[in-house]
């Protein structure tokens, strides 16, 4: 049986060259960044070339790139670094965002600040004009994600930043989902802070970085030695740094066939899934991923689709998050208003330009089938 690997929002597989450049740096290089001697130095030059390459995915220079361990702890920075410097105030949040966003936000809510939730579309998307609206002397930042994991929708971020800053707001955006997979100009989105994560990207896991607009000085998350210039402190994982590069350079010379390539695989599947009886596809209008399918079959919870799809090969994922053997509609098909019993059988397809059109073809044939042995119970 082939094995098809179709789950490439929760994480990617290394790109070309990421583990070759990484190696060294897990066995001869092994000097600390900081120390002086040529070992140190070796790292520390190796560190200020990824550095460059991410900055150069995003237009940004490289002293505003601050490594982190990934998208989690870059979120976490923000709100953290919220804390310290108000004691109360609004947070403008936009309700379909990752946990990563959403927990630390609550968290602020214990401590004195008050979270307002944008409305978004039936399609995901934030309500500009009611955003607008929301928006007061007493708002101290506005974080809307630039990409939706689940069901790919983009964000008007752009034109949000450009309200905040009339309003001198600060703004962040969970960039996790979209760098590498669609072009990201950190400059021209206005925003003054965001998140990074390697592994999203073809890069290692437990990488990332947060990108400081230079207008600001955020204050630290994790403090001690002073590593990444007094921003996150902790001895730098170079090996794991240097493939985030290598993965930044490679998307950023890409992403042209990897647009066009994905685009293709995803509006194959749309168009097979569409014929199907009783078949959701969430968020099909909006500007989305190029990667994404986010869909439900009528009759099936997604762990039991799952399931049915891995038994034929096909690793793919659901929308709903399970705790405790309890599984409960998504956040974010909640937020769009879509029915708890739709929202609890969502599953997401995620390609890479790994993925082919066979693999596509005989994914479609999998879902048919589950969607005609449900239609053939229904009918006995």
């Amino acid at each position: 049986m082939a094995f098809s690997y179709l789950d490439h929002n929760a994480g990617t597989g290394l790109s070309e060259g990421v583990l070759d450049a990484m190696m060294p740096y897990l066995r001869q290089q092994q000097g600390n960044p900081s120390s002086s001697h040529r070992f140190g130095r070796f790292g520390k030059s190796a560190m200020d070339t990824a550095r460059q390459q991410v900055a150069d995915l995003v237009n940004v220079e490289p002293a505003q790139v601050i490594f982190t361990s990934g998208g989690t702890e870059s979120n976490n920075q923000v709100f953290a670094g919220l804390r310290e410097q108000f004691s109360d105030g609004e947070l403008l949040i936009n309700p379909t965002e990752h946990p990563a966003v959403l927990e630390p936000v609550y968290r602020l809510q214990k401590h004195g600040f008050t979270v307002l939730k944008m409305p978004v579309s039936d399609q995901g998307v934030v309500a500009v004009e009611a955003a607008q609206t929301m928006m007061s002397p007493q708002t101290r930042l506005v974080s809307v994600m630039l990409a939706n994991n689940e069901t790919g929708s983009l964000q008007p971020v752009a034109t949000l930043a450009a309200l905040c800053k009339q309003r001198q707001i600060p703004m962040h955006t969970d960039a996790v989902q979209a760098v590498g997979k669609i072009p990201v100009d950190f400059r021209q989105l206005g925003v003054q802070l965001m998140s990074l994560s390697a592994h999203k990207m073809g890069g290692p896991k437990g990488i990332g970085a947060l990108i400081v607009d230079k207008s600001i000085d955020w204050p630290a998350f994790i403090l001690g030695g002073g590593q990444e210039d007094d921003h996150r402190s902790g001895t730098e994982n170079v090996a794991a740094i240097v493939g985030f590069g290598v993965a930044a350079d490679h998307a950023r010379q890409t992403l042209e066939h990897y647009d066009k390539h994905c685009r293709e695989l995803r509006d194959t599947l749309e168009q097979r899934l569409k014929v199907l009886p009783g078949v959701t596809i969430f968020a099909e209008h909006a500007e989305r991923l190029p990667n994404t399918v986010f869909f439900a079959l009528q009759g099936y919870d997604s762990d039991s689709l799952l399931m049915a799809l891995d038994r034929q090969g096909f690793s793919v994922s659901s929308g709903s998050a399970c705790g405790t053997g309890q599984q409960t509609p998504s956040h974010v098909l909640t937020a769009m208003g879509i029915d708890d019993l739709t929202a609890l059988g969502a599953v997401r397809v995620s390609v890479s330009a790994d993925n082919t059109i066979d693999e596509i073809e005989r994914l479609a044939e999998a879902i048919a089938k589950e969607a005609n042995r449900f239609s053939h119970l229904m009918n006995r």
